[in-house]
């Protein structure tokens, strides 16, 4: 009966009256035998150990090598709008004043802090880490989060009305225009960016649209990207037919700058996530509890 009375307690999940109903027996008698169940191990009771958002924070550091990292502690219905506040922390603490330059990268990681609200920085110029794209989708719009950002705080926008990926003859001429071109030149002395790890497919699931090319809905093998450079789960890049007219700040421009904070939430993203930061293209990881939990435990 001991075996009974705990299968019916702890897996059928009936409770004490009704199990002393079916058996015919009193409360007590099945209370008494829970004890017994419990007592001689045939049940049980374990409590996980949980980390902390800021012990994960420090084992995402150590374990990845990267410069700063910031969990969130949030549901996650709204947990991409709670990552605004640590990236915000971040960025105060990167020392941005007048004149510092910030790229910003698209996905809805990076929309929905921006929605959510970056800190004051007087004087900080924004500018987008890529191009644009014919796309409706609002986590495309990033000259859009580019003013935002600016207005939020109080900075100045610089935008690229050119597209992220133009046809070999015209990529020449959309850097020879003399704004675009100035606006390009400041990824050369960045001091911050913020930007999604996004996933090879690059498919926008509720709308059934994709954001990528054929040639790179062709790379199968990579594990993801940062504004469009892709790179394998062991951050080696993937190179791909068309990578050399991209409009978008280079590998090389990333690894230069300061502080690149990557926004990602999910365990999906977990070989981007690794990627991204292997390839040394960002050195920040702003992201939650399950994410970081399972960046972790795939090491």
């Amino acid at each position: 009966m001991l075996h009974t009375v705990a299968k019916l307690h702890y897996e059928a999940d009936l409770s004490q009256v009704e199990i002393a109903r079916r058996l015919n027996v009193s409360a007590a008698t099945i209370s008494r035998l829970l004890r017994r169940a419990r007592e001689e191990g045939i049940v049980r009771i374990e409590i996980p150990d949980i980390a902390s958002p800021e012990e994960l924070n420090l084992r995402l550091v150590e374990a990845l090598g990267l410069k700063q990292a910031a969990v969130v502690d949030a549901p996650e219905a709204g947990v991409m709008a709670a990552l605004a506040g640590p990236v915000g922390t971040l960025l105060r603490d990167a020392g941005l004043r007048q004149n510092s330059v910030l790229a910003i990268g698209w996905g809805r990681a990076v929309r929905e802090v921006i929605q959510a609200g970056l800190p004051s920085l007087p004087g900080v110029i924004t500018v987008p880490a890529t191009g644009g794209m014919q796309q409706s989708a609002p986590h495309f719009q990033i000259n859009e989060f580019v003013r935002l950002a600016a207005e939020q705080m109080s900075g100045t926008p610089h935008f690229i009305h050119a597209p992220y990926l133009p046809s070999p003859e015209s990529r020449d001429a959309f850097l020879s225009d003399p704004i675009i071109r100035e606006n390009v030149a400041l990824w050369g002395r960045l001091d911050a960016a913020l930007v999604g790890i996004g996933l090879t497919h690059a498919v926008d699931p509720a709308q059934g649209v994709s954001s990528a090319t054929p040639n790179e809905l062709a790379l199968a093998h990579a594990a993801g990207d940062v504004v469009r450079h892709y790179f394998d789960v062991s951050g080696n890049p993937v190179p791909w037919d068309g990578e050399d007219r991209l409009i978008a700040v280079s590998p090389e421009q990333l690894r230069a700058t300061p502080l690149v904070i990557g926004v990602a939430v999910s365990a999906n993203k977990v070989p981007a996530i690794l990627g991204a930061i292997r390839a040394g293209l960002v050195n920040a990881l702003v992201t939650d509890v399950r994410t970081a939990q399972a960046v972790l435990d795939s090491l």
